[in-house]
């Protein structure tokens, strides 16, 4: 799930042969398009670790293997060019918005560690009036009619805007939370309640500053879950309905893995077992949209069922 209201990225990156034996400093400026010295400035303020440690010094080496995570302001870059080639399976078309069915590979728009292949691309390609709303100033050039947003490992639904009009009403409804988005996401092992609410702030962890955490001192957060089935076999686990109340970074992620029951295959905030999902991918999946209509106000919905690597899980024939 990822509505960012903070406007950081996070750079994920399992270090190629390529880049073995290469500074950090050097190796992020690389790969992100970005000057040593703004690098250098990530490194000092201890946004950047290495195989889950905080990296203290810009010279230190990498190895080959290592997960390297980096909190990355974006680039005050460009335009977004369109891309045809990219995939956009589209739920819902009307003149004033569109809401798609966005892939788990999938990266909603530019940012840390991808510039080029987006779902804006894609979407641009074939909705080119899209551009006008950064010509008008609406939204930022890497981002037309992007009004929130799901992270690269989640999949389902996403509405983007196509018109002004469609722009100004669905960023005020996101804003304002009264555009109803429900996930479903398998927890690992069995909640003790059927349904509840997770009430617990969330800001950047200090011990951890690529990751979220529940923080006295965080944004207020609050996610709603309801259990849909308990699973016993080949291994516990509880798929849940979850509706947001509150849009922050990985909330639900956070706010499972603080029960004790993070997202199955979740190597961010889960116990890093062993992967049964695709690289980068868990179990979490934007099932249900509901906002209202920019010119009538009439309420929209959107469905989308949970795809393949989903419900082979469900099944249980994912767990080897």
């Amino acid at each position: 799930m990822n509505d960012e209201s903070d406007d950081t990225e996070v750079l994920e990156l399992v270090i190629p042969e390529t880049l073995a034996g290469w500074r950090v400093d050097r190796a992020l400026a690389m790969v992100t398009g970005r000057s040593r010295a703004e690098t250098l400035r990530l490194v000092e303020a201890g946004l950047v670790s290495v195989a889950g440690k905080v990296v203290s010094k810009a010279s230190t080496p990498l190895e080959a293997g290592q997960h390297l995570e980096a909190v990355v302001p974006p680039l005050p870059s460009g335009r977004v060019d369109a891309d045809a080639m990219v995939p956009v399976d589209v739920v819902l078309e009307d003149r004033d918005f569109v809401i798609v069915n966005k892939r788990p590979e999938q990266v909603v728009h530019p940012g840390a560690g991808q510039m080029t292949g987006t779902l804006v691309a894609g979407l641009l390609a074939r909705y080119p009036e899209m551009s006008q709303l950064v010509d008008l100033g609406r939204c930022e050039a890497p981002r037309p009619g992007v009004v929130h947003r799901l992270d690269k490992g989640t999949s389902g639904l996403l509405v983007v805007a196509r018109t002004i009009e469609g722009y100004d009403s669905l960023s005020r409804q996101a804003a304002e939370h009264s555009m109803e988005r429900t996930y479903w996401a398998m927890a690992e092992g069995h909640l003790a309640d059927d349904r509840g609410v997770i009430d617990a702030p969330i800001g950047r962890s200090l011990r951890e500053p690529t990751m979220m955490a529940v923080r006295a001192d965080g944004r207020s957060a609050r996610t709603h879950y309801e259990v849909v089935e308990r699973l016993e076999r080949p291994h516990a686990a509880t798929l849940v309905e979850l509706r947001l109340e509150t849009g922050r970074t990985h909330q639900i992620r956070v706010h499972l893995a603080a029960l004790g029951h993070p997202v199955v295959n979740d190597q961010r905030y889960g116990h890093r077992r062993e992967r049964r999902l695709g690289e980068g991918r868990f179990f979490l999946h934007s099932r249900f949209l509901t906002l209202a209509h920019p010119r009538t106000g009439e309420r929209v919905s959107a469905s989308a069922s949970l795809p393949a690597d989903l419900l082979a899980l469900v099944a249980g024939t994912a767990w080897a």
